[in-house]
């Protein structure tokens, strides 16, 4: 939010040059806020699915609570720490370190892999036949390495897992890798429903709103010199819609869009901080 704050203030004149008609509409901007607490619940299942996939369970209010709080992590440079929170975090709730561990790279590499099928999908600009080809290769060669015996022998030894890791189920992946594709589609339906609430008049097609979102994200997410992927994904966006809603419309979509992500983070780990872990009683 600092950050926001801070390029904002430093580039007031050049915002104020671009006459951008912001048109405040509160319910579809309630819906935007909505439409992302829908992706965080799918996003913490897909998490839970990929634990039961090595036989650990988790409740789902003590797994809201770590995934909101690790996922913080992402502003701290480095790009490490919201492994390292959701290490931590599993580790006080039971979770053997190995299986903590190597779900949380699971996790990420289900996220990129759905992410560039879905923008393969979703992206005006390839041929039909092309993208179609891209989305289907990306998904199952995600799914295929990860339900691959082999991979879960190299996360053992990457992690340095106590016991030895056993493949994941196909039908844990699948899941996963299901739920995180529908999160990707509800991140861009906010996205579609924030230019909405802000730019009535403007004509954003929902699979741009999406193919651009998660292509951000996804960029946002790879590059360690941005904590939180912050600058990164900007730009993307902006680039992306500029030639559907102009730049000014881009530019101040792309700026509500990460104060919008920003706070509701911020508001989803202040939520279930009290969720805590509370193991039961042996008979």
């Amino acid at each position: 939010m600092a950050f926001v704050g801070r390029s904002i203030t430093r580039n007031w004149t050049e915002f104020r040059s671009l006459h951008v008609a912001l048109t405040i509409a509160p319910a579809w901007i309630c819906a935007a806020a909505f439409m992302v607490c829908v992706t965080y619940v799918m996003q913490i299942e897909s998490w839970r699915r990929i634990l039961a996939g090595w036989g650990q369970r988790l409740r789902f209010g003590t797994a809201a609570r770590i995934w909101t709080l690790a996922n913080l992590g992402r502003y701290v440079p480095g790009k490490v720490w919201s492994v390292a929170g959701l290490l931590v975090l599993a580790q006080q709730a039971g979770v053997p370190a190995g299986p903590a561990t190597a779900s949380a790279v699971v996790i990420q590499a289900v996220a990129l892999g759905s992410g560039v099928a879905v923008v393969a999908a979703v992206t005006p600009q390839a041929a039909p036949p092309f993208r179609l080809v891209l989305a289907g290769c990306a998904a199952l060669a995600t799914i295929a390495l990860l339900a691959w015996r082999p991979t879960a022998q190299r996360l053992g030894r990457l992690v340095n897992a106590a016991a030895p890791l056993g493949p994941l189920g196909l039908s844990a992946v699948l899941a996963s890798t299901l739920l995180t594709v529908l999160s990707w589609g509800t991140y861009g339906a906010s996205l579609w429903m924030l230019c909405r609430g802000l730019l009535p008049d403007a004509q954003l097609p929902l699979g741009t709103a999406v193919g651009a979102f998660t292509l951000g994200y996804i960029l946002g997410l790879l590059a360690l010199f941005a904590p939180g992927g912050v600058g990164v994904r900007e730009l993307v966006l902006i680039g992306l819609l500029a030639p559907v809603l102009g730049s000014g419309p881009a530019l101040a979509l792309s700026v509500a869009s990460r104060i919008l992500l920003t706070a509701m983070e911020a508001a989803a780990a202040l939520v279930t901080l009290p969720l805590r872990h509370r193991p039961q009683e042996s008979p």
